[in-house]
Protein backbone atom coordinates (compact mmCIF):
# COMPACT_ATOMS: atom_id res chain seq x y z
CA UNK A 1 0.00 0.00 0.00
CA UNK A 2 0.81 3.88 -0.27
CA UNK A 3 -1.17 6.34 -0.83
CA UNK A 4 -0.31 9.84 -0.22
CA UNK A 5 -3.25 12.03 -1.61
CA UNK A 6 -4.77 13.75 1.46
CA UNK A 7 -2.87 16.34 3.46
CA UNK A 8 -2.51 14.15 6.71
CA UNK A 9 -0.51 11.43 5.35
CA UNK A 10 1.87 9.92 7.17
CA UNK A 11 4.98 11.52 8.53
CA UNK A 12 3.86 13.97 5.27
CA UNK A 13 5.45 10.76 3.21
CA UNK A 14 2.71 8.83 2.79
CA UNK A 15 0.48 5.94 4.44
CA UNK A 16 1.83 1.99 3.86
CA UNK A 17 0.36 0.07 6.78
CA UNK A 18 -3.51 2.00 6.94
CA UNK A 19 -4.23 4.63 5.75
CA UNK A 20 -4.51 7.85 8.74
CA UNK A 21 -8.03 8.13 7.47
CA UNK A 22 -9.25 4.19 8.15
CA UNK A 23 -8.51 2.99 4.94
CA UNK A 24 -7.05 -0.69 4.78
CA UNK A 25 -4.48 -1.63 2.02
CA UNK A 26 -7.12 -4.04 0.57
CA UNK A 27 -9.69 -1.05 0.06
CA UNK A 28 -6.48 1.24 -0.94
CA UNK A 29 -5.13 -1.53 -3.70
CA UNK A 30 -9.15 -1.83 -5.06
CA UNK A 31 -9.30 1.60 -5.48
CA UNK A 32 -5.66 1.97 -7.42
CA UNK A 33 -7.05 -0.93 -9.90
CA UNK A 34 -10.82 0.65 -10.04
CA UNK A 35 -8.42 4.02 -11.59
CA UNK A 36 -6.33 1.83 -13.97
CA UNK A 37 -9.47 0.33 -15.18
CA UNK A 38 -11.08 3.32 -15.11
CA UNK A 39 -8.31 4.61 -17.56
CA UNK A 40 -9.03 1.64 -20.16
CA UNK A 41 -12.38 2.27 -20.09
CA UNK A 42 -11.63 6.14 -20.75
CA UNK A 43 -9.17 5.49 -23.58
CA UNK A 44 -12.35 3.64 -25.54
CA UNK A 45 -14.57 6.62 -24.71
CA UNK A 46 -11.96 8.96 -26.44
CA UNK A 47 -11.84 7.01 -29.06
CA UNK A 48 -15.84 6.73 -29.28
CA UNK A 49 -16.26 10.60 -29.16
CA UNK A 50 -14.50 10.91 -32.58
CA UNK A 51 -16.44 8.59 -34.45
CA UNK A 52 -19.93 10.15 -32.61
CA UNK A 53 -20.07 7.81 -29.92
CA UNK A 54 -21.18 8.92 -26.55
CA UNK A 55 -22.64 6.96 -24.03
CA UNK A 56 -24.30 9.07 -21.03
CA UNK A 57 -24.37 6.24 -18.92
CA UNK A 58 -21.01 5.63 -19.10
CA UNK A 59 -20.47 9.26 -18.57
CA UNK A 60 -22.25 8.84 -14.79
CA UNK A 61 -20.71 5.84 -14.48
CA UNK A 62 -16.59 7.33 -15.12
CA UNK A 63 -17.70 10.55 -12.98
CA UNK A 64 -19.06 7.99 -9.90
CA UNK A 65 -16.35 5.33 -9.78
CA UNK A 66 -13.83 8.22 -9.81
CA UNK A 67 -15.81 9.85 -6.75
CA UNK A 68 -15.77 6.75 -4.96
CA UNK A 69 -11.83 6.64 -4.49
CA UNK A 70 -11.53 10.20 -2.75
CA UNK A 71 -10.79 10.18 0.69
CA UNK A 72 -13.54 8.75 3.38
CA UNK A 73 -16.06 7.96 0.57
CA UNK A 74 -16.12 4.55 0.61
CA UNK A 75 -14.08 1.66 2.53
CA UNK A 76 -16.44 -1.38 1.51
CA UNK A 77 -14.25 -3.76 -0.82
CA UNK A 78 -17.42 -5.59 -1.94
CA UNK A 79 -18.55 -2.18 -3.82
CA UNK A 80 -15.56 -1.87 -5.50
CA UNK A 81 -15.33 -5.54 -6.91
CA UNK A 82 -18.50 -4.62 -8.25
CA UNK A 83 -17.12 -1.33 -9.60
CA UNK A 84 -14.15 -2.80 -11.21
CA UNK A 85 -16.47 -5.42 -12.70
CA UNK A 86 -18.99 -3.41 -14.13
CA UNK A 87 -15.97 -0.88 -15.14
CA UNK A 88 -14.34 -4.02 -17.78
CA UNK A 89 -18.06 -5.06 -18.74
CA UNK A 90 -18.82 -1.06 -20.34
CA UNK A 91 -15.36 -1.11 -21.87
CA UNK A 92 -15.57 -4.41 -23.79
CA UNK A 93 -19.35 -3.79 -25.10
CA UNK A 94 -18.51 0.01 -25.90
CA UNK A 95 -15.27 -1.15 -27.94
CA UNK A 96 -17.93 -3.38 -29.99
CA UNK A 97 -20.10 -0.12 -30.82
CA UNK A 98 -16.66 1.59 -31.22
CA UNK A 99 -15.01 -0.80 -33.73
CA UNK A 100 -18.88 -1.19 -35.98
CA UNK A 101 -18.38 2.72 -36.39
CA UNK A 102 -14.54 2.94 -37.57
CA UNK A 103 -12.55 3.88 -34.60
CA UNK A 104 -9.52 2.35 -32.95
CA UNK A 105 -10.17 -0.20 -30.62
CA UNK A 106 -6.37 -1.63 -30.08
CA UNK A 107 -4.33 0.74 -27.83
CA UNK A 108 -0.41 0.78 -26.42
CA UNK A 109 -1.69 0.77 -22.26
CA UNK A 110 -2.17 -2.62 -21.26
CA UNK A 111 -4.90 -0.90 -19.12
CA UNK A 112 -7.45 -1.37 -22.34
CA UNK A 113 -7.04 -4.82 -21.98
CA UNK A 114 -7.09 -5.07 -18.18
CA UNK A 115 -8.98 -8.38 -17.27
CA UNK A 116 -9.91 -8.72 -13.67
CA UNK A 117 -9.25 -11.70 -11.74
CA UNK A 118 -12.16 -13.84 -10.47
CA UNK A 119 -12.16 -13.47 -6.54
CA UNK A 120 -12.15 -11.00 -4.04
CA UNK A 121 -8.51 -11.44 -2.66
CA UNK A 122 -7.36 -12.04 -6.47
CA UNK A 123 -8.34 -8.87 -7.56
CA UNK A 124 -6.84 -7.21 -3.84
CA UNK A 125 -3.11 -9.10 -5.35
CA UNK A 126 -3.59 -7.55 -8.86
CA UNK A 127 -4.48 -4.03 -7.36
CA UNK A 128 -1.03 -4.10 -4.86
CA UNK A 129 0.94 -6.02 -7.81
CA UNK A 130 0.02 -2.95 -9.98
CA UNK A 131 1.62 -0.54 -8.09
CA UNK A 132 -0.22 2.28 -9.09
CA UNK A 133 1.43 5.22 -8.02
CA UNK A 134 4.52 4.30 -9.22
CA UNK A 135 3.17 3.03 -12.61
CA UNK A 136 2.30 6.88 -13.66
CA UNK A 137 5.79 7.23 -14.63
CA UNK A 138 9.51 6.76 -13.92
CA UNK A 139 10.21 10.50 -13.47
CA UNK A 140 9.10 11.46 -10.17
CA UNK A 141 8.65 15.19 -11.38
CA UNK A 142 6.30 13.61 -14.38
CA UNK A 143 5.06 11.31 -12.10
CA UNK A 144 3.90 13.91 -9.29
CA UNK A 145 2.32 16.19 -12.33
CA UNK A 146 0.12 13.12 -12.96
CA UNK A 147 -0.61 12.41 -9.37
CA UNK A 148 -1.92 16.07 -9.30
CA UNK A 149 -4.50 15.38 -12.07
CA UNK A 150 -5.27 12.24 -10.57
CA UNK A 151 -6.51 13.66 -7.76
CA UNK A 152 -7.49 16.51 -8.87
CA UNK A 153 -9.92 14.50 -11.20
CA UNK A 154 -11.49 12.89 -8.15
CA UNK A 155 -12.88 16.36 -6.84
CA UNK A 156 -14.04 17.03 -10.37
CA UNK A 157 -16.06 13.94 -10.20
CA UNK A 158 -17.72 14.38 -7.14
CA UNK A 159 -18.81 17.86 -8.36
CA UNK A 160 -20.14 16.51 -11.35
CA UNK A 161 -21.47 13.59 -10.00
CA UNK A 162 -23.24 16.30 -7.73
CA UNK A 163 -24.29 18.06 -10.02
CA UNK A 164 -25.96 15.62 -12.45
CA UNK A 165 -28.27 14.64 -9.51
CA UNK A 166 -29.54 17.80 -9.68
CA UNK A 167 -30.05 17.76 -13.86
CA UNK A 168 -27.44 19.80 -14.62
CA UNK A 169 -24.93 18.34 -17.18
CA UNK A 170 -22.11 19.74 -19.69
CA UNK A 171 -20.50 16.81 -21.77
CA UNK A 172 -17.61 18.69 -21.95
CA UNK A 173 -17.10 17.70 -18.26
CA UNK A 174 -17.62 13.90 -18.99
CA UNK A 175 -14.96 14.62 -22.14
CA UNK A 176 -12.45 15.74 -20.29
CA UNK A 177 -12.70 13.29 -17.61
CA UNK A 178 -12.47 10.69 -19.76
CA UNK A 179 -9.68 12.80 -22.12
CA UNK A 180 -7.51 13.26 -18.82
CA UNK A 181 -7.84 9.14 -17.41
CA UNK A 182 -6.41 8.05 -20.83
CA UNK A 183 -3.69 10.68 -21.33
CA UNK A 184 -2.71 9.88 -18.09
CA UNK A 185 -1.27 6.53 -19.69
CA UNK A 186 1.30 7.88 -21.99
CA UNK A 187 4.48 7.87 -20.82
CA UNK A 188 5.79 10.73 -23.47
CA UNK A 189 4.01 13.86 -21.93
CA UNK A 190 6.42 16.06 -21.07
CA UNK A 191 6.30 18.80 -17.94
CA UNK A 192 4.85 21.16 -20.27
CA UNK A 193 2.40 18.78 -21.93
CA UNK A 194 1.31 17.81 -18.14
CA UNK A 195 0.96 21.22 -16.53
CA UNK A 196 -1.35 22.00 -18.71
CA UNK A 197 -3.68 19.03 -17.99
CA UNK A 198 -3.78 19.71 -14.92
CA UNK A 199 -4.57 23.15 -15.23
CA UNK A 200 -7.10 22.08 -18.01
CA UNK A 201 -8.57 19.88 -14.67
CA UNK A 202 -9.10 23.06 -12.79
CA UNK A 203 -10.52 25.18 -15.87
CA UNK A 204 -13.32 22.02 -16.63
CA UNK A 205 -13.70 22.21 -12.71
CA UNK A 206 -15.03 26.03 -12.74
CA UNK A 207 -17.84 24.72 -15.16
CA UNK A 208 -18.56 21.41 -13.05
CA UNK A 209 -19.07 23.79 -9.82
CA UNK A 210 -21.04 26.31 -11.98
CA UNK A 211 -23.48 23.45 -12.83
CA UNK A 212 -23.68 22.36 -9.18
CA UNK A 213 -24.19 25.40 -8.38
CA UNK A 214 -26.99 25.93 -10.49
CA UNK A 215 -28.76 22.83 -9.76
CA UNK A 216 -28.38 24.07 -5.83
CA UNK A 217 -30.32 27.33 -7.03
CA UNK A 218 -32.09 26.68 -9.15
CA UNK A 219 -33.84 23.58 -6.92
CA UNK A 220 -33.88 25.64 -3.70
CA UNK A 221 -33.69 28.92 -4.00
CA UNK A 222 -30.68 31.31 -3.34
CA UNK A 223 -29.07 31.43 -0.10
CA UNK A 224 -30.38 33.99 2.18
CA UNK A 225 -28.53 35.39 5.51
CA UNK A 226 -30.30 33.11 8.37
CA UNK A 227 -29.22 32.81 11.98
CA UNK A 228 -28.89 29.13 13.12
CA UNK A 229 -28.98 27.59 16.39
CA UNK A 230 -26.04 25.60 17.47
CA UNK A 231 -27.82 24.42 20.60
CA UNK A 232 -30.13 21.24 20.67
CA UNK A 233 -34.49 21.08 20.72
CA UNK A 234 -35.89 18.89 23.11
CA UNK A 235 -37.05 15.58 21.23
CA UNK A 236 -36.02 13.13 18.55
CA UNK A 237 -33.15 13.20 16.28
CA UNK A 238 -31.60 12.91 12.67
CA UNK A 239 -27.78 14.36 11.96
CA UNK A 240 -27.26 15.27 8.48
CA UNK A 241 -24.01 15.25 7.40
CA UNK A 242 -21.59 15.94 4.14
CA UNK A 243 -22.78 17.76 0.78
CA UNK A 244 -25.88 16.80 -0.59
CA UNK A 245 -28.72 19.05 -0.43
CA UNK A 246 -31.48 16.56 -2.52
CA UNK A 247 -30.95 14.01 0.53
CA UNK A 248 -31.03 16.87 2.89
CA UNK A 249 -34.81 17.63 0.81
CA UNK A 250 -36.11 14.36 0.88
CA UNK A 251 -35.12 13.60 4.28
CA UNK A 252 -37.09 16.60 5.53
CA UNK A 253 -39.85 15.54 3.78
CA UNK A 254 -39.90 11.96 4.62
CA UNK A 255 -39.71 13.14 8.30
CA UNK A 256 -42.65 15.80 8.49
CA UNK A 257 -45.52 15.33 10.63
CA UNK A 258 -43.22 13.00 12.94
CA UNK A 259 -41.95 14.51 15.71
CA UNK A 260 -37.94 14.57 14.46
CA UNK A 261 -35.78 17.53 14.79
CA UNK A 262 -32.57 17.58 11.42
CA UNK A 263 -29.78 19.25 12.22
CA UNK A 264 -26.70 19.62 10.19
CA UNK A 265 -23.50 18.57 10.50
CA UNK A 266 -20.16 19.16 8.65
CA UNK A 267 -20.71 20.77 5.76
CA UNK A 268 -24.68 20.71 5.63
CA UNK A 269 -24.34 23.87 7.88
CA UNK A 270 -25.12 26.10 4.56
CA UNK A 271 -28.31 24.26 3.84
CA UNK A 272 -30.07 26.21 6.36
CA UNK A 273 -29.86 29.52 4.03
CA UNK A 274 -32.08 28.11 1.16
CA UNK A 275 -35.38 28.95 0.62
CA UNK A 276 -36.97 25.49 0.02
CA UNK A 277 -34.90 23.85 2.85
CA UNK A 278 -35.66 26.14 4.98
CA UNK A 279 -38.91 26.39 5.14
CA UNK A 280 -39.89 22.88 7.12
CA UNK A 281 -40.52 23.70 10.76
CA UNK A 282 -38.32 20.64 11.85
CA UNK A 283 -35.07 21.75 10.29
CA UNK A 284 -33.99 22.99 13.24
CA UNK A 285 -29.84 23.56 13.76
CA UNK A 286 -26.53 22.45 13.42
CA UNK A 287 -24.75 20.46 16.03
CA UNK A 288 -20.72 19.83 16.16
CA UNK A 289 -17.76 21.71 15.96
CA UNK A 290 -14.53 21.17 14.02
CA UNK A 291 -13.36 18.17 12.09
CA UNK A 292 -11.28 17.10 14.98
CA UNK A 293 -13.73 16.55 17.54
CA UNK A 294 -16.06 14.77 15.32
CA UNK A 295 -15.15 11.10 16.39
CA UNK A 296 -16.03 12.34 20.29
CA UNK A 297 -19.13 14.50 19.48
CA UNK A 298 -21.16 12.15 16.91
CA UNK A 299 -21.09 9.04 19.41
CA UNK A 300 -22.53 11.80 22.22
CA UNK A 301 -25.48 12.06 19.85
CA UNK A 302 -28.77 10.82 21.37
CA UNK A 303 -30.08 10.37 17.13
CA UNK A 304 -29.52 8.84 13.95
CA UNK A 305 -26.73 10.26 11.67
CA UNK A 306 -26.78 10.04 7.75
CA UNK A 307 -23.88 10.20 5.91
CA UNK A 308 -24.55 11.67 2.25
CA UNK A 309 -20.80 12.13 1.35
CA UNK A 310 -17.60 11.71 2.16
CA UNK A 311 -16.54 13.77 5.39
CA UNK A 312 -15.43 11.88 8.67
CA UNK A 313 -12.90 8.54 9.27
CA UNK A 314 -15.09 5.21 9.28
CA UNK A 315 -17.93 5.41 12.46
CA UNK A 316 -16.35 3.36 15.20
CA UNK A 317 -18.12 0.60 17.20
CA UNK A 318 -19.51 2.76 19.88
CA UNK A 319 -22.01 4.51 17.85
CA UNK A 320 -22.12 2.48 14.23
CA UNK A 321 -25.68 1.33 14.66
CA UNK A 322 -26.63 4.84 14.57
CA UNK A 323 -25.27 5.44 11.65
CA UNK A 324 -26.30 4.95 7.89
CA UNK A 325 -24.88 6.36 4.59
CA UNK A 326 -26.55 7.37 1.19
CA UNK A 327 -25.18 7.69 -2.43
CA UNK A 328 -21.66 6.39 -2.65
CA UNK A 329 -20.80 6.51 0.76
CA UNK A 330 -20.08 2.89 2.14
CA UNK A 331 -18.49 1.21 4.87
CA UNK A 332 -18.63 -2.59 5.79
CA UNK A 333 -21.42 -3.36 8.34
CA UNK A 334 -22.89 -0.03 8.07
CA UNK A 335 -26.51 0.49 6.52
CA UNK A 336 -26.61 2.10 3.46
CA UNK A 337 -29.75 3.56 2.31
CA UNK A 338 -30.71 2.32 -1.65
CA UNK A 339 -31.22 4.35 -5.56
CA UNK A 340 -34.98 4.23 -4.05
CA UNK A 341 -33.81 6.90 -0.92
CA UNK A 342 -36.64 5.21 1.45
CA UNK A 343 -35.42 6.90 4.44
CA UNK A 344 -37.65 4.86 6.84
CA UNK A 345 -34.11 3.05 8.28
CA UNK A 346 -32.87 5.82 9.70
CA UNK A 347 -36.25 7.43 10.67
CA UNK A 348 -37.53 4.36 12.55
CA UNK A 349 -33.92 4.23 14.12
CA UNK A 350 -34.42 8.18 15.38
CA UNK A 351 -37.76 7.44 16.97
CA UNK A 352 -36.05 4.06 18.92
CA UNK A 353 -33.06 6.83 20.43
CA UNK A 354 -33.88 9.18 23.30
CA UNK A 355 -33.43 11.90 21.30
CA UNK A 356 -32.38 15.71 23.09
CA UNK A 357 -34.14 15.40 26.74
CA UNK A 358 -34.16 19.17 27.15
CA UNK A 359 -33.96 22.33 25.23
CA UNK A 360 -30.33 24.03 25.18
CA UNK A 361 -29.21 27.09 23.84
CA UNK A 362 -26.01 27.56 22.84
CA UNK A 363 -26.67 30.72 20.80
CA UNK A 364 -26.38 31.38 16.67
CA UNK A 365 -24.32 31.41 14.16
CA UNK A 366 -24.57 33.06 10.33
CA UNK A 367 -25.08 31.41 7.38
CA UNK A 368 -26.30 32.09 3.58
CA UNK A 369 -23.90 34.85 2.27
CA UNK A 370 -23.21 33.26 -1.27
CA UNK A 371 -22.83 35.51 -4.47
CA UNK A 372 -26.11 36.53 -4.78
CA UNK A 373 -26.63 38.02 -1.42
CA UNK A 374 -22.93 39.41 -1.10
CA UNK A 375 -23.32 40.94 -4.59
CA UNK A 376 -26.77 42.29 -3.29
CA UNK A 377 -25.01 44.71 -1.47
CA UNK A 378 -21.53 45.67 -3.46
CA UNK A 379 -22.71 49.34 -3.48
CA UNK A 380 -22.19 49.03 -0.05
CA UNK A 381 -19.11 47.10 0.00
CA UNK A 382 -17.48 49.27 -2.44
CA UNK A 383 -18.18 52.34 -1.10
CA UNK A 384 -16.55 51.04 2.41
CA UNK A 385 -13.14 49.81 0.69
CA UNK A 386 -13.35 53.51 -1.22
CA UNK A 387 -13.56 55.03 2.36
CA UNK A 388 -11.32 52.69 3.95
CA UNK A 389 -13.82 51.12 6.40
CA UNK A 390 -13.19 48.04 4.44
CA UNK A 391 -9.18 47.83 4.10
CA UNK A 392 -8.61 44.06 3.30
CA UNK A 393 -10.52 41.15 2.01
CA UNK A 394 -9.52 37.76 3.37
CA UNK A 395 -10.86 34.32 2.44
CA UNK A 396 -9.86 31.97 4.83
CA UNK A 397 -11.20 28.71 3.87
CA UNK A 398 -10.69 24.66 2.59
CA UNK A 399 -10.56 21.74 4.36
CA UNK A 400 -10.50 21.15 8.21
CA UNK A 401 -8.57 18.03 9.43
CA UNK A 402 -7.06 16.46 12.95
CA UNK A 403 -3.04 17.71 12.21
CA UNK A 404 -1.46 19.81 14.30
CA UNK A 405 -0.80 23.26 13.29
CA UNK A 406 -5.17 24.28 11.99
CA UNK A 407 -5.09 26.33 15.13
CA UNK A 408 -3.75 28.95 12.70
CA UNK A 409 -6.35 29.70 10.76
CA UNK A 410 -8.54 30.04 14.09
CA UNK A 411 -5.58 32.62 15.22
CA UNK A 412 -5.61 34.29 11.76
CA UNK A 413 -9.54 35.52 11.67
CA UNK A 414 -9.14 36.19 15.57
CA UNK A 415 -5.86 38.68 14.97
CA UNK A 416 -7.09 40.19 11.43
CA UNK A 417 -7.57 43.60 12.42
CA UNK A 418 -11.55 45.07 12.50
CA UNK A 419 -11.01 46.84 9.54
CA UNK A 420 -11.00 43.57 7.17
CA UNK A 421 -13.26 41.32 6.19
CA UNK A 422 -13.45 37.90 6.22
CA UNK A 423 -15.08 35.36 3.94
CA UNK A 424 -15.07 32.11 4.75
CA UNK A 425 -16.40 28.53 2.84
CA UNK A 426 -16.18 24.49 3.49
CA UNK A 427 -15.57 23.02 6.49
CA UNK A 428 -12.26 24.62 7.49
CA UNK A 429 -14.50 27.62 8.68
CA UNK A 430 -15.20 24.97 11.89
CA UNK A 431 -12.55 26.52 13.29
CA UNK A 432 -13.92 29.59 13.59
CA UNK A 433 -17.32 29.78 12.66
CA UNK A 434 -18.61 31.23 15.60
CA UNK A 435 -16.59 34.25 16.59
CA UNK A 436 -18.58 37.06 17.18
CA UNK A 437 -16.55 39.62 15.05
CA UNK A 438 -19.15 42.42 15.04
CA UNK A 439 -19.75 44.45 11.32
CA UNK A 440 -18.62 46.86 9.51
CA UNK A 441 -21.36 49.23 8.40
CA UNK A 442 -23.82 47.14 9.30
CA UNK A 443 -22.36 44.28 7.14
CA UNK A 444 -21.12 41.02 8.82
CA UNK A 445 -17.15 41.43 9.27
CA UNK A 446 -17.93 36.77 8.81
CA UNK A 447 -19.36 35.81 5.56
CA UNK A 448 -20.44 32.14 5.51
CA UNK A 449 -20.23 31.50 1.22
CA UNK A 450 -21.16 27.75 1.69
CA UNK A 451 -19.85 24.66 1.08
CA UNK A 452 -16.19 23.75 -0.45
CA UNK A 453 -18.16 24.01 -3.91
CA UNK A 454 -19.41 27.51 -3.21
CA UNK A 455 -15.54 28.32 -4.10
CA UNK A 456 -17.93 29.38 -7.55
CA UNK A 457 -19.58 32.10 -5.83
CA UNK A 458 -16.58 33.38 -4.08
CA UNK A 459 -14.87 33.56 -7.55
CA UNK A 460 -17.87 35.19 -8.93
CA UNK A 461 -17.60 37.90 -5.93
CA UNK A 462 -14.54 38.66 -6.61
CA UNK A 463 -14.71 39.02 -10.35
CA UNK A 464 -17.35 41.33 -9.83
CA UNK A 465 -15.34 43.59 -7.04
CA UNK A 466 -12.19 43.24 -9.81
CA UNK A 467 -14.98 44.66 -12.34
CA UNK A 468 -16.42 47.04 -10.22
CA UNK A 469 -12.38 48.42 -9.14
CA UNK A 470 -12.18 47.63 -13.03
CA UNK A 471 -8.53 45.98 -12.03
CA UNK A 472 -7.93 42.23 -11.97
CA UNK A 473 -8.46 39.65 -8.98
CA UNK A 474 -4.80 39.98 -8.39
CA UNK A 475 -4.85 44.08 -7.73
CA UNK A 476 -7.40 43.16 -5.40
CA UNK A 477 -7.26 44.16 -1.82
CA UNK A 478 -7.71 40.39 -1.13
CA UNK A 479 -5.91 37.74 0.27
CA UNK A 480 -6.23 33.89 -0.03
CA UNK A 481 -5.68 31.60 3.47
CA UNK A 482 -6.36 28.06 2.66
CA UNK A 483 -6.19 24.68 4.18
CA UNK A 484 -6.25 21.30 2.25
CA UNK A 485 -7.02 18.43 3.35
CA UNK A 486 -8.38 16.08 0.09
CA UNK A 487 -9.02 15.96 -3.38
CA UNK A 488 -11.46 18.53 -3.81
CA UNK A 489 -9.44 21.24 -2.63
CA UNK A 490 -6.80 20.16 -4.61
CA UNK A 491 -8.96 20.63 -7.65
CA UNK A 492 -10.17 23.87 -6.26
CA UNK A 493 -6.75 25.35 -6.21
CA UNK A 494 -6.13 23.56 -9.99
CA UNK A 495 -9.33 26.31 -11.24
CA UNK A 496 -7.83 29.28 -9.01
CA UNK A 497 -4.48 28.70 -10.55
CA UNK A 498 -6.42 28.06 -14.04
CA UNK A 499 -7.87 32.05 -13.39
CA UNK A 500 -4.55 32.77 -12.73
CA UNK A 501 -5.05 33.91 -9.21
CA UNK A 502 -1.70 34.39 -7.54
CA UNK A 503 0.37 34.41 -3.69
CA UNK A 504 -2.57 31.73 -2.47
CA UNK A 505 -1.06 30.85 1.00
CA UNK A 506 -1.62 26.99 1.55
CA UNK A 507 -1.39 25.07 4.51
CA UNK A 508 -0.87 23.33 6.96
CA UNK A 509 1.34 21.57 5.06
CA UNK A 510 2.23 21.24 1.30
CA UNK A 511 0.64 18.21 -0.83
CA UNK A 512 3.43 14.97 0.33
CA UNK A 513 2.54 14.26 -3.70
CA UNK A 514 4.35 17.81 -5.29
CA UNK A 515 7.89 17.30 -5.54
CA UNK A 516 10.73 20.56 -5.30
CA UNK A 517 10.60 20.95 -8.96
CA UNK A 518 6.86 21.04 -9.39
CA UNK A 519 6.61 23.07 -6.29
CA UNK A 520 9.36 25.62 -8.41
CA UNK A 521 6.83 25.37 -11.15
CA UNK A 522 3.82 26.83 -8.88
CA UNK A 523 5.77 29.38 -6.94
CA UNK A 524 7.25 30.59 -10.41
CA UNK A 525 4.28 30.76 -11.93
CA UNK A 526 1.15 31.71 -9.56
CA UNK A 527 4.21 32.91 -6.06
CA UNK A 528 1.86 30.07 -4.42
CA UNK A 529 3.31 29.68 -0.68
CA UNK A 530 3.20 28.01 2.83
CA UNK A 531 1.57 29.71 5.47
CA UNK A 532 4.33 31.07 8.15
CA UNK A 533 4.64 29.39 11.57
CA UNK A 534 1.98 31.67 12.61
CA UNK A 535 -0.64 33.57 11.83
CA UNK A 536 0.64 37.00 13.45
CA UNK A 537 3.33 36.93 10.69
CA UNK A 538 1.47 36.63 7.40
CA UNK A 539 -0.73 39.26 8.54
CA UNK A 540 1.97 41.39 9.03
CA UNK A 541 3.25 40.62 5.31
CA UNK A 542 0.38 41.20 3.65
CA UNK A 543 -1.25 44.40 5.74
CA UNK A 544 2.45 45.84 6.35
Amino acid sequence: MFCNQCEQTAKGIGCTKIGVCGKTEDVAALQDLLTYALQGLALVAVEGRKVGIVDKAINHFTAEATFACLTNVDFDPLRFQKWINTTVKLREELKKKVKQAGGIVEFESSAASFAPAATLASLEAQGQELDFINSLDANEDLRSLKQITVYGLRGLAAYADHASILGQEDDAVYAYLHEALAQLTRKDLDLGALVGLALKCGEVNLKAMELLDAGNTGTYGHPVPTPVPLGQKKGKAILVSGHDLKDLDMLLKQTEGKGINIYTHGEMLPCHGYPELKKYAHFYGHYGTAWQNQQKELPDFPGAILFTTNCIQKPNESYKANVFTTGLVGWPDVAHIGADKDFSPVINRALALPGFSEDTDKGTVLTGFARNTVLGVADKVIDAVKSKAIRHFFLVGGCDGAKPGRNYYTDFVEQAPADCMILTLACGKFRFFDKKLGDIGGIPRLLDIGQCNDAYSAIQIAVALAGAFKCGVNDLPLSMILSWYEQKAVVILLTLFSLGIKDIRLGPSLPAFITPNVLNVLVENFAVKPIAATAAEDLKTILG
